[in-house]
């Protein structure tokens, strides 16, 4: 007597990147501040950062230090840097690495782009917020305050560019921190049901992938005019300023 094969159990395959559901308390609240915060303020200090005040050292020396003095003197700077980049940076990416080693993005058992995506996006989270922590720290609390010698601001990140493993920490860092915002935003509005449907949601994708490739040329660019332009070596070698009248990034050379 013939029988019937029942028909096999369908798989479930978990995907890349779950979806924000609500009534999971305290940790769907979290996510949410952490998608958040990706945004605003953490996207916006990038946005800012990267295409307006780093775009400025392509004009020189001169427009960097008026964009570096514009920021310093802003009312209430000290609050404004703490609750608007540094603690928002904190949370966004301790929280990111929580997330992170709680999570399974399925990338060799089931290679899909949404997957790959999603585990692109943890470890350029990972690079970006180290690169941010240690660039916040040399620019803001080493050396010179820049808040009181905005003029030496130019020549603080030459020095730092000139060195070639730096440099290379820099470029990395610096795609890293644009792709995870870039494709950030597109994850935000998908989570947050601000743009639905396959379609849409696909040209949304490439409208980030533009702006990633648009903040990486501009963040490139920048990082050129600091190694390359405006600046000559003296016979000690180290980097001199190159604007009339100013040596030796504004001390007296011996």
């Amino acid at each position: 007597m013939a029988t019937t094969a029942s028909p096999a159990a369908p798989i479930s395959i978990k995907r890349g990147v779950a979806p924000l559901r609500a009534g999971q308390g305290t940790s769907f609240f979290l996510r949410r501040l952490h998608s958040l915060t990706g945004i605003i303020p953490v996207g916006a200090f990038l946005f800012e950062h990267i295409l307006i005040s780093n775009a400025t050292a392509i004009s020189g020396p001169d427009a960097y230090a008026r964009q570096v003095s514009f920021l310093a003197n802003l009312p209430l700077v000290f609050f404004l840097e703490l609750f608007g980049i540094w603690l928002p940076i904190l949370f966004h990416g301790l929280y990111g690495f929580y997330i992170w080693f709680r999570g399974d993005g399925n990338t060799i058992a089931y290679p899909w782009t949404g997957n790959w995506m999603y585990t692109l996006q943890r470890w350029t989270g990972g690079i970006a917020f180290v690169y941010i922590v240690w660039h916040t720290w040399t620019m803001r609390f080493t050396g010179v305050d820049l808040h009181e010698a905005a003029a030496q601001s130019f020549p603080k990140v030459q020095n730092e560019v000139h060195n070639p493993l730096l440099l290379a920490f820099y470029i990395v860092g610096l795609i890293a921190a644009s792709w995870h915002f870039a494709y950030g935003i597109w994850l935000f509005s998908a989570k947050w049901g601000i743009v639905t449907g396959d379609k849409a949601q696909a040209r949304l994708l490439r409208l980030c992938m533009a702006f990633f490739f648009l903040l990486s040329v501009v963040g490139l660019a920048s990082l050129y005019t600091f190694r390359t332009r405006f600046q000559q070596s003296n016979p000690g070698g180290n980097i001199v300023d190159a604007r009339p009248g100013i040596e030796n990034h504004g001390r007296p050379v011996n």
